[in-house]
């Protein structure tokens, strides 16, 4: 019980460190998107003050960082829902090792 207990407090950890990995790169595609933004922002800004810019090509950029930013708000869902399952499990592991101990302690003090 004690083997399948610490196997499986393994197996949440092992998910919880990979889950933090991917919320770390959905950070760095994040910063990547506001930088395209803000380029965006500042092509937007010219378009306004009547420069001529391809409109295709800002076109095209608005189309890819919505496509990109959906990819990460499906990609942090999932971290998300990863990272909480492998916290209620280790709670539950917590628990089962919390109540272990008071079994043990009751057999010590039978005996």
């Amino acid at each position: 019980f004690v083997q399948r207990t610490e196997w499986s407090l393994q197996l949440m950890t092992q998910r919880a460190l990979e889950a933090e990995s991917n919320v770390e790169k959905l950070k760095q595609e994040i910063f990547i998107l506001q930088g395209e933004l803000e380029s965006s922002k500042v092509e937007n800004e010219n378009l306004k003050a009547g420069q001529t810019t391809d409109l295709g090509a800002v076109k095209h950029n608005i189309d890819f960082a919505l496509q990109n930013l959906h990819k990460i708000i499906t990609s942090a869902n999932w971290s998300i829902r990863q990272l909480t399952s492998g916290a209620e499990s280790l709670h539950f592991v917590a628990e089962v090792l919390k109540s272990t101990g008071k079994i043990s302690e009751v057999e010590a003090e039978k005996e």
